[in-house]
């Protein structure tokens, strides 16, 4: 490991942490807000020149919280400019990449989100590379807060194009739809490419040795580990319903799908397909979480993250009878 690659956060006055700033709740709520009232002037004065501004916030909204809250926890030293062009840079060559390749590579069979997952976080692994090849950083912390600005600059442009999509229906815009999009993908967006990236991002810095990324079996498991997580992220609706078909399908919906009809699902069935299908997504992200967590802690404890910040107890109230003792600290 070079020698910077155990380099600690910038250090603030006194030689300590830098200061701990709160700069992402200003960006989030400020955000939230606008976002909010953009919403309500659009819905109340059906002005569609309003629409690209709901997608534009309600899309960059989380990733951009995110990314402005590990930058000011971990990545301060990294520099205000490299962060923004992993974001906007990274984010833009995966979604670009994503889909030439996915275009040209892919074709609709039940494998498909395999490739969708290799594709997408070999994309992103290739941005965040390129972004990075001349920093003189290495390490966990450079590569988690690195990795999850690329990855959420992917899920921010790729929130656009769903919200845009979500937006334009048979019957002209549908401003409920496009919220509805925003605000599932915004719920979402903190356990998906953000996630999976800052863990390939972190093995990758890792295992950096100077200024060149090696790849060896550590970067190759990790990201078809993620690739893995991503593929199962995207196919659990569709494993789901087959495990509810396989459980619960009966003989005249075997009739009417052999005739080339898709049979009407009853209320057990729509109610078990959501219950699956939300237990396979948050069973991928305890997966991706743990990762991360294994991953924190090894660095802890190699000296490349600091610990965790832990306020001090506010010491108890003295009478005036009592100010000459001290409790211990």
């Amino acid at each position: 490991m070079s020698a910077t690659a155990a380099s600690p956060p910038p250090a603030g006055r006194g030689g300590g942490r830098a200061p701990l700033t709160h700069r992402w709740r200003t960006c989030f709520f400020g955000g939230l807000a606008l976002w909010i009232a953009a919403v309500l002037v659009t819905y109340w004065t059906n002005n569609s020149n309003l629409v690209p501004t709901i997608v534009l916030l309600g899309s960059f909204l989380v990733p951009g919280s995110f990314v402005v809250w590990a930058h000011e926890r971990y990545g301060q030293d990294l520099g205000t400019d490299r962060i923004v062009a992993c974001f906007a840079v990274g984010g833009i060559i995966g979604v670009l990449g994503a889909s030439l390749l996915e275009y040209f590579l892919l074709d609709s069979s039940i494998w498909i989100y395999v490739g969708v997952g290799l594709i997408e976080e070999a994309v992103k692994a290739w941005a965040l590379i390129l972004l990075t090849r001349r920093i003189p950083h290495a390490g966990v912390r450079h590569g988690l807060v690195l990795g999850a600005t690329v990855g959420f600059g992917f899920a921010a442009f790729e929130s656009a194009g769903y919200a845009f999509n979500a937006v334009l229906t048979v019957h002209g815009i549908s401003l409920r739809d496009l919220v509805s999009t925003e605000i599932l993908r915004g719920v979402l967006a903190p356990v998906g490419h953000g996630l999976w990236t800052a863990i390939l991002g972190a093995v990758l810095f890792r295992e950096r040795r100077g200024d060149r990324f090696v790849l060896n079996w550590h970067v190759i498991g990790t990201f078809l580990g993620v690739s893995a997580l991503h593929a199962l992220w995207d196919s659990s609706h569709g494993i789901a319903a087959w495990v509810v078909g396989r459980i619960t399908e009966s003989n005249w919906q075997k009739r009417i799908f052999d005739f080339g009809y898709l049979p009407r699902p009853t209320h057990n069935q729509v109610v078990l397909f959501a219950v699956f299908s939300t237990t396979g997504l948050v069973l991928v992200a305890a997966v991706g979480l743990g990762w991360l967590w294994l991953l924190v802690q090894q660095a802890r404890r190699d000296g490349q993250l600091p610990p965790p910040r832990r306020r001090q107890k506010p010491r108890p109230e003295l009478h005036p009878h009592q100010r000459w003792y001290q409790p211990p600290t």
